[in-house]
């Protein structure tokens, strides 16, 4: 199967730029696609200084799509928004005071990746730190998502006026260009190696950085088993197991609508189920098996329930898990409804209209939204998409009027 490869550059113009991204463009240019994938085909997509992180998502939600092993290359720099103190990859037009509405927000790229099958992405990084940035870096890792295998640096600023080579990722496509395509690790340490050599020391290596030591599944503890959530190992995660392979006893064959046979499934509390449900969900989906994928994730939305309750973070989990499924088997109606449930309950339970978790499901929804073809049903989550928008404006300028210029088309069509 083909792989894909997303070459990300970005840093801004003019006083505020730490280090030339896009210099080390030409020299990845020249690696064959198929050795920048570790696969015997690829596709390649180029990112040069781009200007608005809509395009940059637009890309980023294309490759996160595609079928087969995902590579992504993305060096750039670091900055913190003044508001909510997140972090964000600066873009050409990023200032200290615009990056909010300027620079990629880095849980984006988190959000994209997520639902991504554990072995077949890769995220390779050179990126510099500003003042700010590196000491937010000191108490927070850089979240990338469960399913990603990282590998990389975060460089500390170098000092004033001084804009920085992006060293390592030039010896990662300087050792590509030989021909040869080492395991992605032995390419992080050759790289290090490298740029060690070459007097740059202070770096936090990725690895052992941006994904935590630790990270709890949102699943819940086993009913009446005394067991604790699962806990999965940091770094590189490995190929995905089979299928939800069957418990010592044996799974309980459970027939699908629409599948092409019964698939043994493991029940959510059962004894010796998979550690982790994604990875049969994900396989689901990239077999067409939507109706199948849907029912696993609503055994474990429904768990998350009963045992976090209905706002839980757990719960919220497992029906964001759900819109992402409708989407994928093509219901805009239901994913945008979904959506907007979760959007609503976050909001409930508490967290501000800014919040990433919060902009991100009313985002969706309207993504979803202008998707669905039916003018009564569009009219009717349009009237609630709305409503939401007017609390939820989101980071898109003119979000609100969109929405209700599409609404007075579809009472045209009344």
């Amino acid at each position: 199967m083909p792989g894909t490869v997303l070459l990300l550059a970005a840093s801004p113009v003019g006083r505020g730029r730490l280090v030339d991204a896009a210099s080390v463009l030409p020299v990845l240019a020249a690696v064959p696609p198929a050795v920048l994938a570790g696969t015997d085909t690829a596709n390649v997509v180029e990112l040069a200084d781009p200007l608005e992180p809509q395009a940059v998502l637009t890309r980023l939600r294309a490759a996160a799509t595609a079928p087969g092993p995902l590579t992504l290359f993305v060096t750039g720099q670091l900055q913190l928004d003044r508001r909510q103190r997140l972090p964000h990859l600066a873009l050409a037009r990023t200032t200290p005071a615009t990056v909010r509405y300027t620079g990629l927000p880095w849980h984006w790229l988190r959000e994209e990746l997520r639902l991504r099958p554990p072995g077949s992405t890769t995220l390779v990084a050179d990126l510099h730190a500003d003042a700010e940035s590196w000491a937010w870096l000191g108490a927070n890792p850089l979240d990338c998502g469960r399913t990603t295998a990282v590998y990389g640096r975060i460089a500390p600023p170098r000092g004033r006026r001084t804009v920085a080579a992006p060293t390592y990722m030039k010896a990662v496509a300087t050792i590509l260009r030989s021909g040869s395509r080492p395991a992605v690790d032995q390419l992080h340490q050759a790289a290090m190696t490298r740029v060690t050599a070459d007097g740059e020391v202070g770096d936090l290596l990725l690895p052992q950085h941006l994904v935590p030591a630790q990270q709890q599944w949102p699943v819940p503890a086993r009913a009446g088993t005394g067991q604790q959530p699962v806990v999965a190992p940091g770094g590189a995660f490995p190929q995905p197991p089979p299928l939800l392979p069957a418990p010592a006893g044996g799974a309980e064959p459970v027939a699908v609508a629409g599948a092409p046979a019964a698939v043994p499934v493991a029940r959510p509390s059962a004894p010796g189920a998979s550690p982790d449900p994604h990875t049969a969900i994900s396989a689901a989906v990239k077999d067409g098996r939507h109706r199948e994928a849907d029912d696993l994730a609503a055994q474990w939305e429904r768990q998350a329930r009963d045992t976090h309750g209905d706002g839980s973070d757990q719960a919220l989990h497992w029906a964001e898990v759900r819109a992402d499924l409708a989407m994928f088997a093509g219901d805009a109606e239901r994913s945008c409804r979904t959506w907007l449930t979760v959007a609503e309950a976050r909001l409930a339970a508490g967290q501000p209209a800014d919040a990433p978790a919060v902009e991100a499901a009313v985002d969706r929804a309207h993504h979803q939204w202008g998707r669905i073809g039916d003018p009564a049903r569009a009219r009717e989550l349009g009237a609630a998409l709305a409503e939401l928008r007017r609390r939820v404006p989101g980071r898109r300028e003119g979000a609100l009027d969109d929405v209700r210029g599409r609404l007075r088309d579809l009472q045209t069509q009344a």
